[in-house]
């Protein structure tokens, strides 16, 4: 039996879109789903899952299809800016700044 996955309303919207931005670009190139199955080496059903935002599509079925299309190289833009995590990253990397050093009793005596 196969698991389906499930993800959130948002998740979904942006699976939408990449599907199809990935099947404007097969029709702009004049591509069947057939031939980019084939030269992607997967199912048509797996090429129309793509093209659809299903998000049970595995990563590599994706990298396939956009080798196909002369797009590989945009699975390299995935997560490269990471505002949030740098910022994350910054605040931890800032020195914390410390009270001075409280004085004990026996250097105030030895001052005296």
């Amino acid at each position: 039996m196969k698991k389906s996955v499930i993800s959130s309303p948002l998740t979904g919207r942006l699976l939408a879109g990449l599907g199809e931005n990935i099947k404007m670009a097969r029709l702009r190139r004049g591509l069947s789903l057939r031939a980019v199955a084939e030269r992607a080496g997967i199912s048509l059903n797996t090429v129309v899952a793509v093209e659809n935002g299903e998000a049970g599509v595995s990563i590599g079925a994706i990298a396939n299809v956009l080798h196909c299309l002369n797009l590989a190289e945009d699975i390299s833009l995935i997560a490269r800016d990471d505002i949030l995590g740098r910022k994350l990253q910054d605040l931890e990397l800032t020195p914390k700044k410390r009270a001075p050093k409280a004085k004990s009793r026996n250097s105030i005596e030895k001052e005296k």
